[in-house]
């Protein structure tokens, strides 16, 4: 079989709140064709599409109202682009202190905001909150920041959830080509002026030198793209001050910078005010929040490269990444955090201080006077488990995290997978020579197929230095069918065949691997260990009559089959870069490709084993960031069964479907999103290819108007040959 899948994946644009509710917006062009003739013909139909939509977009794409001012002068805007890039690395090293105060102001909500995940919780007829934080900010170039919290207040129910993360904005550098962590597109970039107008507000005259005010209007709707203002200097063209309005993940924000006025502080910002509203099916939440820092060092890049490590190992980079809060240390009295104030607080921020005092008082006093009350705290707290992630730190045991029962990200429906759940628990326990114990047990359920699938995993870190690890994994696979079905696949045309006009002899698979794994060298993973797995027949009852009805097939069949597979996997990441975390070794990604090798030799009459066969596959895979906010992936590989003794069962390892939620990034593109389930076991072998673009204003940009919330676009293809 040949085919070729093009495949534009608006299924998988994803808005989210918080990083944690996925919104799907089906809007996709599926082509799925047999030969490679009329696969290039659908490739060519695909790119005259794409080809025409810009001439769609001229038509309506233009914002309705603009203002009445002059366009700035193409000088001006050829030296703020040109010198950018340069102030973007300006900076190579700084450490500030950083004072943060935020309010949230709850104007209107309902019930749905507790299903909110990774909200905060809401008290009963509690409208404001308040919130400060003492930190020490480290940067180190490239673009790695650190931030140790010293003081804690807050009058927030719980120390966690959010609206959003304010840290994304606290990280912006305003110069570089993507702000907000890669979120949105500069202003100030060249290649993303094409998406903005530039027009001239004002023209100041400071010290004796101009500072053009300039106004900066998006051309059309979209989460990357801010509108606001700038304020450059007209002599080195340095950003003075920036005022940004946007949408992201589900919030209006607004962002007012005031960048240093001289000296070590001119590249940097000092003051940052932010107000961000929060908008979703009756409720609304607005927060207020400043920034105040003060820099002890800056130190600026005389070369204009990046700043490389001063280990001996060039990949470690260990002095760019520490703990970002000694909870030992942690100053969480209210009383003695007056010190750390730039200022005093305002009376009305006072008071909101003295009212959650009061309600400690009376919360304290009710469950003396009321003790029945428990029950009903008891059916909060199981209710806050349903829509809330749980982590119980246990001294001297460990920690255990459970994510929420009510989860929209584990849960997932497309057109060939049907619906699906999962549900993951975790346990950790970390011990004082770094060795790690993670247990992981997972439970999930595909109801279109009715397929209950129990999974547990864990692994016993005993060299962390070195990554070497003991691991355990069992659970219950997809159903598969043995080589008795795939003769009679083969014994029939193409044309003829149709999965749901066969009666598949369908068999559950019990599996257990243990494995060793170990990192000898930087980046090169190897992989050692045996895989079993017990195969049973589903449908005993048609088996027995197919017995009475041949007896050739009756010596073909039988109801269990087992599989012995010693096995080693190796997998290479060339330029691998790390940090330790004590004596912990963590990698944090290449630019290089990785290349895996995965092999597996399957044993007769090893307890009892019944199959004998080889499994060979390989696979290349990379994630390229290109410019600004697009990325490029790419995986290529094969794989096949060779020495195969009696009854086989085709079960790949880097060639599976997976009929539970994967997440936004689906192996990074590497899924057949057309394919039948039943294909992935019906050869003997496969070569696979795969290219995943995933950019903003691919093809939906006429449409952002309706679907103004779209982040991220994504164009897949994909080729198989079987």
């Amino acid at each position: 079989m040949k085919g070729c899948e093009c495949f534009l994946n608006d299924a998988n644009l994803a808005f989210f709140i918080d990083n944690s509710i996925v919104l799907f917006i089906f809007v996709r062009l599926l082509i799925t064709v047999s030969g490679m003739s009329g696969c290039i013909k659908n490739i060519i139909y695909l790119l005259v599409i794409m080809l025409l939509f810009p001439f769609s977009m001229l038509a309506g794409e233009e914002l309705g109202h603009i203002p009445n001012k002059p366009k700035v002068d193409p000088l001006i805007l050829k030296n703020i682009f040109s010198y950018s890039p340069f102030y973007a690395r300006a900076v190579d090293e700084y450490k500030v202190d950083l004072y943060l105060k935020g309010r949230v102001k709850v104007h209107k909500s309902n019930k749905l905001v507790r299903y909110i995940p990774s909200m905060f919780r809401l008290e009963n007829g509690v409208d404001d909150y308040i919130l400060e934080s003492v930190s020490e900010m480290h940067y180190m170039a490239p673009d790695v920041y650190n931030r140790k919290i010293k003081a804690l207040s807050t009058t927030f129910p719980r120390d966690k959830g959010q609206i959003v993360d304010v840290t994304d904005f606290l990280h912006m550098n305003i110069y570089s080509s993507s702000i907000m962590t890669d979120k949105l597109l500069s202003p100030l970039d060249e290649k993303s002026s094409r998406y903005y107008h530039y027009l001239l507000d004002t023209v100041a005259d400071v010290r004796g030198y101009h500072q053009y005010k300039i106004l900066i209007v998006p051309k059309f709707d979209g989460t990357q793209l801010v509108n606001g203002y700038v304020w450059v200097d007209g002599v080195d063209f340095t950003i003075r001050e920036t005022y940004m309005e946007g949408k992201f993940d589900m919030n209006t924000f607004k962002l007012h910078t005031v960048m240093g006025d001289s000296g070590d502080e001119s590249f940097l910002p000092v003051r940052l005010h932010l107000n961000v509203e929060f908008k979703f099916m009756g409720n609304h939440l607005e927060m207020d929040a400043g920034a105040w820092m003060k820099y002890h060092s800056v130190i600026f890049n005389k070369d204009g490269k990046r700043k490389k490590s001063t280990k001996k190992h060039f990949h470690d980079l260990t002095e760019f990444y520490q703990l970002t809060c000694d909870t030992t240390k942690l100053i969480t009295d209210k009383e003695l955090f007056h010190d750390f104030r730039p200022f005093p607080l305002t009376p009305e921020e006072d008071s909101i201080y003295h009212s959650w005092a009061d309600r400690r008082i009376d919360k304290e006093w009710e469950k003396i006077m009321n003790p029945e009350k428990k029950s009903s705290v008891f059916w909060g707290q199981v209710g806050d488990a349903l829509i809330g992630s749980y982590n119980v730190n246990i001294s001297g045991i460990g920690s255990v995290r459970c994510s929420p029962l009510i989860n929209p990200v584990m849960l997932s429906y497309s057109h060939s997978k049907g619906l699906s759940y999962k549900q993951k628990f975790k346990y950790n326990r970390l011990f004082p020579s770094g060795r790690l114990l993670k247990v992981t047990p997972q439970v999930g359920y595909n109801f279109t197929h009715k397929d209950l699938y129990i999974k547990g995993d864990m692994s016993f870190l005993y060299w962390p230095e070195k990554q070497g690890s003991f691991d355990v994994d069992a659970g219950n696979g997809n159903r598969i069918y043995s080589s008795v079905v795939l003769d009679k696949l083969k014994a029939m045309s193409d044309n003829a065949l149709d999965f749901k006009n066969l009666e598949l002899d369908y068999f559950k698979d019990i599996y257990l691997n243990t494995f060793h794994s170990i990192e000898p060298v930087n980046g090169l993973y190897i992989k050692t260990g045996v895989s079993v797995h017990w195969r049973s027949l589903v449908n005993r009852q048609r088996k027995e009559l197919m017995e009475i009805i041949d007896k050739i097939e009756r010596m073909k069949i039988r109801s269990q089959y087992n599989t012995f597979s010693p096995r080693i996997r190796i997998e290479w990441t060339p330029g691998m870069y790390y940090y330790m975390n004590g004596t912990r070794k963590m990698n944090v990604g290449s630019s290089m490709p990785t290349f895996i090798l995965d092999y597996e030799r399957g044993l007769k009459n090893v307890f009892n084993s019944s199959d004998e066969h080889e499994r060979l596959e390989f696979d290349v895979q990379q994630k390229i960031k290109l410019n600004q906010i697009r990325t490029l992936s790419y995986r290529t590989g094969f794989g096949l069964f060779t020495k195969m003794d009696n009854i086989y069962f085709v079960d790949f390892v880097n060639f599976s479907r997976s009929n539970l939620p994967e997440g936004w990034n689906d192996e990074i593109g590497g899924t057949f999103h057309l394919l039948d389930r039943r294909w992935y076991n019906s050869s003997s072998q496969y070569w696979r290819g795969h290219i995943t673009y995933e950019s903003p204003f691919i093809l939906l940009r006429p449409l952002n108007k309706w679907l103004g919330m779209i982040q991220q676009e994504r164009l897949y293809g994909g080729v198989l040959f079987m």
